[in-house]
């Protein structure tokens, strides 16, 4: 690979594509939510509630298995795109299909949409400022192969 990016560079790379979908789905989030505004008080419970199972329960293992991952990397030249592994990949668009395509399906109603999308961006962003941290506070030895 003639062209290649440093551990560095995927760290922050995985932060910012997290951050920037975390981002997306909560403008739809609120978009919703405005159009929807009944009962308020309860539904900030169940996206407290969605953002806790899907941040703890799935995103924050993520974060773990790809810093790992990244921080395993031996070479200075990797694939920009490789922050994510392969099965990451497949996962990740076919989420973004499935959202996508309930959506416009009307398959869900937006009381629910609103809901769920909320407490998921927000486990989105609070992992891509996890990675965003942990590029932050190793910077230098990442930078340094040398020293770890």
């Amino acid at each position: 690979m003639k062209y290649g990016v440093n551990r560095q560079v995927l760290l922050i790379t995985a932060g910012i594509v997290w951050i920037v979908a975390g981002a997306n789905i909560l403008r739809i989030g609120i978009v919703t939510w405005l159009n929807d505004s009944q009962y308020w008080l309860f539904k900030i419970g169940e996206a407290i509630v969605v953002f806790l199972l899907f941040f703890i329960l799935i995103f924050r293992r993520l974060y773990y298995k790809h810093t790992e991952r990244i921080s395993q990397k031996k070479h200075e030249k990797n694939c920009p795109f490789s922050f994510f592994d392969v099965k990451g990949w497949v996962i990740m668009t076919f989420m973004i299909s499935l959202g996508i395509g309930i959506r416009s399906m009307h398959l869900l109603p937006n009381s629910f949409i609103s809901v769920f999308y909320t407490g998921l961006s927000l486990a989105l962003i609070a992992t891509g400022f996890l990675f965003i941290r942990y590029w932050w506070i190793r910077r230098h030895v990442l930078n340094n192969p040398k020293t770890e």
